[in-house]
């Protein structure tokens, strides 16, 4: 079921195509600025993007689904992010993510049915020393295991 954008949304995205189409390269900074703005890439405003920067629709899309950062449907409340880079996975992260979708009752690129969390996969958050590591919105938590992750969800899911 496709989600409409409001005309609010589709008022700031047409600001952003506007801002960014005579810039070099501006497929990525646009598609950034649209989701840092609105909190996802709707298939909506494929056909003005493409347009505007000259791409087919299909081109768009294929940037869009490539990339592993761009969301087409919008957030929970708060976004989850683990941690999938080698040191995470040395440091038993598989173990947490199987945990953590279990818990949660979602997979990647999910939210649970309260609206409170969207589980999305990373790829190195940076914090190899302290692995295994997740992001919670801005907020990244190493040496994490069940019990912490546990809380972080709890903290989620009141606030």
């Amino acid at each position: 079921m496709a989600i409409a954008l409001s005309e609010q949304q589709l008022t700031k995205i047409r600001a952003h195509i506007e801002a960014h189409k005579t810039m070099p390269g501006a497929l990525l900074p646009l598609l950034h600025a649209i989701q840092d703005d609105i909190g996802w890439i709707s298939e909506e405003v494929y056909l003005p993007i493409s347009k505007a920067l000259a791409l087919s629709v299909a081109e768009l899309h294929g940037v869009v689904t490539f990339y592993h950062h761009f969301r087409r449907h919008p957030a929970g409340k708060h976004v989850l992010q683990i941690c999938r880079a080698e040191s995470c996975q040395a440091m038993g992260s598989e173990k947490l993510e199987a945990h953590i979708k279990s818990t949660l009752g979602i997979d990647y690129h999910e939210t649970t049915k309260d609206g409170a969390i969207t589980l999305e996969p990373i790829y190195c958050l940076g914090n190899c020393a302290c692995s295994p590591a997740v992001m919670m919105g801005d907020e990244v938590y190493g040496r994490m295991d069940a019990t912490k992750v546990a809380e972080l969800i709890s903290e989620a899911r009141v606030t």
